[in-house]
Parts: C-alpha cells; sequence; structure tokens
C-alpha cells in the first residue's frame, strides 16, 4: 500500500510541476524600491536592481505558483554616493561584489482574483527570516514588442531592518523599512 501512496503522491506533485509555466524575470523591468523615516524630517528612498530570478506560474492554481529571486547587494541606489557606501560599510551590510539578497517562496495564499499573500525566506546580510509580501497580477499576456508570453508582478512589504543585523541607529531612524516590488518576467521557451 505504502508504495500505491508514494507513487500517487509523485505522479500528483509532478502534474502540478507540470501545470506551471517557468518565466524568467526581466532585470531591465525589476524592481525593489524601499523607504525608510529619517530621524522624522524626511523619508528616505532608494532601489535595488539587477535581478536574477524565476517564476513557476501555475495559471489553473496559482497557489501552486512558486518563485526565487536574488540581486547583488551592492546593487542598491539611493542617489547619494556617501549613503551607498555607508550602507555597504561593516556597520550596515558589510558587502563585497559576491554578497546577495535572495527570497524563495514557501506559500502562496490566493486572496482574491488577482492577489496573494505569498511567504518565503529572506536572505539578507546572512541572516535569513520570513517574509509575506502582498502580491498583485498586474498582467499576462503577450508582449508588443517581444512578441512572447509576459508577466508582472507587483508586491509590497514591510520589514525590520534589525531583523537583518542593520539596525543601526534605530530608533531614531525607522527600524521599519516599506518595500514596494515591481516585476516583468517572460515565458522561458
Amino acid at each position: 500500500m505504502k508504495p500505491l501512496l508514494l507513487a500517487t503522491a509523485f505522479a500528483t506533485s509532478a502534474s502540478f510541476a507540470a501545470a506551471a509555466d517557468r518565466y524568467v524575470l526581466d532585470s531591465s523591468h525589476s524592481q525593489v524600491l524601499f523607504s525608510y523615516d529619517h530621524l522624522g524630517f524626511s523619508t528616505t528612498f532608494g532601489m535595488f536592481s539587477g535581478f536574477e530570478g524565476e517564476i513557476m506560474f501555475d495559471a489553473e492554481n496559482p497557489a501552486a505558483s512558486s518563485v526565487t529571486v536574488s540581486m547583488p547587494t551592492r546593487s542598491m541606489f539611493t542617489g547619494w554616493e556617501e549613503r551607498e557606501e555607508h550602507f555597504m560599510s561593516e556597520d550596515f551590510f558589510g558587502a563585497t561584489e559576491e554578497d546577495v539578497i535572495t527570497f524563495t517562496s514557501t506559500a502562496i495564499e490566493v486572496t482574491g482574483e488577482d492577489t496573494a499573500k505569498i511567504s518565503g525566506d529572506l536572505t539578507m546580510n546572512d541572516i535569513t527570516q520570513p517574509v509575506v509580501l502582498d502580491a498583485v497580477l498586474n498582467q499576462t499576456g503577450m508582449h508588443p514588442m517581444a512578441n512572447q508570453e509576459w508577466a508582472g508582478f507587483d508586491a509590497t512589504t514591510t520589514l525590520l531592518r534589525s531583523d537583518f543585523g542593520l539596525g543601526r541607529a534605530a530608533p531614531f531612524v525607522s527600524d521599519e523599512v516599506e518595500v514596494r516590488i515591481s516585476i516583468e518576467a517572460m515565458k522561458a521557451e
């Protein structure tokens, strides 16, 4: 009986995997924007780019989808070079050219026709923490210039930078960081 149950489980999981289409991130149209309160005087903004990753998207059963993303830590841009250098110093990331930030989904809860909560593991500054993204499927369809199937998603979350060993100057500089993500991905051939 056990072999039959195992065979059924493997066949079922294989059919879920076969139903998902692989999409590769378009790094030229994908960004992570972040903002935080600076001493109560202003909101400071920045972004990360240089994505690599893929989405296994199951349009019939979105909860069976998955996402993996990585980006170079040193791709951070804030508009002020001295701030970026400080963030990359030992005071914060201590980042080298090889350091990356990664996100790997662990579960997707569909919350509406085009919305979901994507749970996953975010690794940043060599620390992994669970994160939940509030995601929206913007659109799927034929890209008018690439002549390829395309998908676009937006997502938001709030992180505590101290959870990742980046809490210097908190609470004066807010520990909470608002994150906005926008990605485009092309269907792999």
